[in-house]
């Protein structure tokens, strides 16, 4: 690695400035309160009958206090006399085996013991029907059998595609209850056609299987629940894009573009379906979503433990380090990738040996007219927008912005902090 180090020994990285963006965001300050007004407020409890086997689908994503709404959603179930269960439905995560998705629900927090009920795991699915074009529609064989379905997912923009219906509920019954299967069905034709394809398999799946209302979740900038919202099965179509919108009016943003160096701590699976939300980087997998920042660079410094191992979206970035390549178990993002069929998401970056090499390596490559005032900014991660750090240089420009608070004076960056 010495000409590599050579070629980056003089790359200077700036100096960086701690500092806070402040965004509009309710929050609920009660969730156990809120999940069960949620549920009264729709009137849905005397759809189950006493001794009915409820199966409660639960993702693989990071949503804010998912194992308190889910212990939530459990004792409302039992309050009327039902029998629940848990039901991983995360399409292909957890390397696409039922032991792997039942570790992510228990790295989440959604264990047996906390939220009261058995985690019945199974990549067994059962067809329910078939698309015009042929594509077919499958949902998780457990909650098939069961009595009722009831579904708890987040609403937010997807990071593949947009439409009048992204991630959220729809998506849960079609892709997460679809597992393995059903995911590979749903992307069988790429994002192009995903908007059409989740609403359409979700209301068969809602038609033949017993599902009765979902638990939608809108979140904060600040990754803290805002609104929770019952919906009956039968409403899901029409109410779930009128919570899209008011979940895109609620997402956090980095405030400045265009962006020379983007510098992200970490990334993982709890964090986004890509690692990194491409919402907050600017840098989709596909061109059927856009918006964000102006990046030209993007350097990756960490897999979240919660991610084990799986780093799909790694190939989103321009430079990473060797550990993050030694931390990888490629069979996992392999799987998401091939059921998505987007496989841009797990190649590999440039791998540099310290941290310190990959940001000056992205410094170095990102064009910048004066190397001395790079604009970079780096985060935690994607759900984590609220203190953040950026560059001297643009230091002028957020003293201007009503909405952001300078936190500290400059000091040389720290690779301790990953």
């Amino acid at each position: 690695m010495g000409i590599i180090n050579d070629l980056l020994k003089d790359v200077p990285i700036p100096k960086m400035i701690k500092i806070r963006q402040n965004f509009h965001a309710p929050e609920i300050a009660d969730v156990p309160k809120a999940v069960h007004k949620s549920i009264q407020q729709a009137n849905v409890l005397h759809r189950i009958s006493p001794g009915d086997r409820v199966a409660i689908a639960v993702g693989s994503r990071g949503v804010a206090d998912i194992a308190i709404i889910t212990r939530e959603v459990v004792n409302a179930v039992k309050q009327v006399g039902g029998n629940p269960f848990i039901v991983p439905a995360m399409g292909s995560h957890g390397g696409a085996t039922a032991e792997g998705q039942k570790e992510v629900l228990i790295h989440l927090g959604v264990t047996e013991e906390f939220v009261g009920a058995p985690i019945c795991s199974s990549m067994e699915v059962v067809e329910v029907g078939r698309l015009d074009n042929g594509l077919p529609v499958y949902t998780d064989k457990l909650a098939y059998e069961a009595d009722k379905i009831i579904v708890i997912n987040r609403v937010k923009p997807h990071t593949a595609f947009r439409g009048p219906v992204e991630s959220g509920l729809m998506k849960m019954i079609t892709i997460g209850l679809g597992k393995q299967k059903g995911a590979e069905a749903a992307h069988k034709y790429s994002f192009k056609y995903m908007s059409k394809h989740v609403i359409e398999m979700a209301k068969i799946v809602i038609r033949k299987a017993p599902v009765i209302f979902g638990v939608a979740v809108l979140e904060n900038a600040y990754d803290r629940p805002a609104k929770i919202v019952t919906v009956p099965a039968e409403h899901i179509e029409t109410v779930e894009p009128e919570l899209l919108i008011k979940a895109k009016a609620l997402m956090p943003r980095i405030m400045f573009s265009p962006i020379d160096v983007l510098v992200v701590d970490e990334i993982g699976k709890d964090i986004s379906g890509d690692g990194m939300d491409p919402n907050i980087t600017g840098r989709y997998a596909t061109p059927y979503a856009t918006g964000g920042p102006e990046v030209t660079r993007i350097v990756v410094l960490s897999l979240s433990e919660k991610t084990q191992g799986n780093a799909n979206g790694i190939g989103l970035a321009d430079i990473t380090t060797n550990k993050v390549k030694e931390q990888i178990v490629w069979e996992k993002g392999y799987a998401n990738a091939l059921t998505s069929t987007v496989v841009s998401v797990v190649k590999l970056p440039m791998c540099l040996e310290t941290e310190e090499l990959a940001v000056k390596a992205a410094i170095k490559t990102c064009n910048a007219f004066d190397m001395n005032r790079v604009r970079m900014v780096r985060i935690k991660n994607t759900l984590v927008l609220r203190d953040i750090w950026i560059s001297e240089s643009l230091l002028d420009e957020a003293r201007q912005m009503k909405d952001i608070e300078i936190l500290s004076e400059p000091f040389e960056m720290d690779f301790s902090i990953t």
